[in-house]
Formats: structure tokens, C-alpha cells, sequence
């Protein structure tokens, strides 16, 4: 929880991010990641400075609780000084334990983030998907939270001025942004209309802006002419030697190495490409014969390929 430092921006953790998105496909199904095409809506987790802090805390507990599907699991929210944000215990349940940082006694329209997150480690904990340290981990929650449909109230909570800032969650808002565009690409979904968070809307556009940019990647049809150019020297080269992979800049966003790698088949088969589906980040392998219509076998994305 970043309260009055500064506030990390930009997509430092993006192939985690990733990589996260893709082992949610992996352990879920698609059918499971489906059910959760719609939100979680801003009026199941509103909280007024009127409701009672205990009672009101409960309660939206119940509803990220009734929108993550978990059953059986009661959730025992409490207040203390703490470092961080909040803390859960993860046992068999069917009760958990959430202790939140006690300045939300006085920013009270933030519990619904805090709890999201937490409840996401129940989650996570209870179909067993996790990533090695706690980095990646955390990054995982919060990744998890934001495309199951509970992340735009953790994005929503980035407040920053001149003056002081918050920000909750491992993410920066820039990759938020990306993970609630990755979402809204999916499922059709606006989660800008619930913003309260100026900044949080400008997150949510530079993220969105990273998003598009996965689905004008080559092969894609999609792709802009100086990666279709880039794409078809390296398509070349790779036929004059077999096999090869494309190098240089991937886009005006910074990212590495372009990402399609060129592999002729062992058995002297056709040269193939492969990439990542702009989806779910899982690799497709398609071959060099022009055009191509792939379809993503972990989230059934449907890709018009030029290879």
C-alpha cells in the first residue's frame, strides 16, 4: 500500500502479469473464467460514512464472497494498525479471518478494494494456483481480482496529487489499467463508467492503449506496417536458415524482443511460426503459409493470422 510515497507507474511487471492471466486459463477452464464475464457492480460494494463500520465491512465482504463464487467461506473482517493494507489467514476454513490497516475506518469507500484482494487469496488458495515468492504471488492476486471481475475497485483507489497519494495493490495503475482492458477486451465490458478516481481513468486509457497493442502484434492481420515489414525480413531470414527468431523493439511501448519465433519441423516439415495469443498469452504455432485462421485452444480466441 503506497499512502503518501511515491507511486511506481508504467508496465514493470507486465510478463508476470502475463504469465499470470494464462495460468488463471490453465487452472480455471474457460468455461469458469466465462462466469465471470460480468462485474462485481459499484452499488453491491458501496460504503457510506454513515453505515456502521463493522456491520458495513461484512457485508461487502459477503457480496466479493457471493461474486467469486466461494462456498461456504464466512468472512471475519477486524481493524488494526498494520503495515500493509490487509492480511487474511489461509486455513480449510469455512471461516477466514481479514484484518484491515485501521486508516480505513476513515476511508471507508476503499474497504471493498482491500477486501477484493484478500478474498482472492481465499480464492486462489482453494484451487490451488499460486506462483513461487511473494512477489509474484501478490502480482498474481492482483491480477486474479482484476480479471475476475473485482480489480476496477483496487484501480479505483489510486488517488495522487501534488500533495499526498494512495495507492493499493502489488500492480502499478498503468498495469491495472492493462489487466481491466485485457478484461473489457474479453468480455465487452466499460469499467471506466465506474471510476471515481480521475487518475484512475488515465490509468485505465494507458493500459488499454498496451492492451491494443498485444492484438497489432505479427502475424496478426492487425499488425501495422512497420511490424509486417519487420515480420517478413525475419520471415526470410528464417527460411534461409532453417530457423530463426525476430529481434528489436515490439512496439513504441517498450517491450523486448518481438514476439514470434520461427521453428522449421525437425522431420523437415513447413517452417512454423509461433506467438502469443493477445488473449490469454498461451503460445499458438501455426504455419508459414499466408494467410491463416487460428483458433486458441485455452480461451477459444479466434486469430486472423498473415504468416
Amino acid at each position: 500500500m503506497a499512502d503518501g510515497g511515491p507511486v511506481e507507474h508504467g508496465f514493470p511487471h507486465l510478463e508476470t502479469v502475463r504469465a499470470a492471466v494464462t495460468a488463471l486459463y490453465r487452472r480455471l477452464s474457460y468455461d469458469t473464467v466465462q462466469q465471470f464475464a460480468t462485474s462485481v457492480p459499484p452499488a453491491d460494494v458501496a460504503f457510506c460514512d454513515t453505515d456502521d463500520l463493522h456491520l458495513g465491512a461484512q457485508r461487502v465482504a459477503r457480496e466479493l464472497v457471493r461474486h467469486f463464487r466461494l462456498p461456504d467461506a464466512r468472512m471475519v473482517v477486524a481493524f488494526r494498525e498494520m503495515q500493509h493494507a490487509a492480511n487474511v489467514e489461509l486455513t480449510a476454513g469455512p471461516e477466514y479471518f481479514v484484518e484491515l490497516n485501521d486508516r480505513f475506518r476513515g476511508h471507508r469507500r476503499d474497504i471493498g478494494a482491500a477486501l477484493a484482494h484478500e478474498i482472492m487469496h481465499v480464492y486462489l488458495h482453494r484451487v490451488d494456483l499460486s506462483f513461487p515468492g511473494t512477489r509474484d504471488n501478490e502480482i498474481l492476486t492482483d491480477t486474479a481480482t482484476t480479471y475476475l471481475g473485482a480489480g476496477w475497485l483496487l484501480l479505483d483507489a489510486y488517488r495522487e496529487d501534488g500533495a499526498s497519494s494512495q495507492k493499493l495493490g502489488y500492480l502499478t495503475p498503468e498495469e491495472f489499467g492493462y489487466v481491466l482492458a485485457k478484461r473489457s477486451l474479453a468480455f465487452g465490458e466499460d469499467p471506466s463508467l465506474w471510476f471515481t478516481s480521475a487518475q484512475a481513468y488515465t490509468a485505465y486509457e494507458r493500459g488499454l492503449e498496451r492492451a491494443r497493442l498485444d492484438e497489432r502484434q505479427p502475424p496478426l492481420t492487425a499488425a501495422g506496417w512497420t511490424g509486417r515489414r519487420r515480420y517478413a525480413r525475419d520471415r526470410r531470414q528464417a527460411q534461409g536458415h532453417g530457423q530463426g527468431r525476430g529481434h528489436g523493439s515490439a512496439g513504441n511501448a517498450g517491450a523486448g524482443d518481438v514476439p514470434y519465433a520461427f521453428a522449421a519441423d525437425p522431420a523437415a516439415g513447413p517452417l512454423r511460426v509461433t506467438f502469443p495469443c493477445p488473449t490469454c498469452h498461451q503460445r499458438i504455432r501455426v504455419p508459414v503459409r499466408g494467410r491463416v485462421r487460428a483458433r486458441c485452444g485455452l480461451c477459444r480466441t479466434v486469430l486472423e493470422c498473415d504468416t
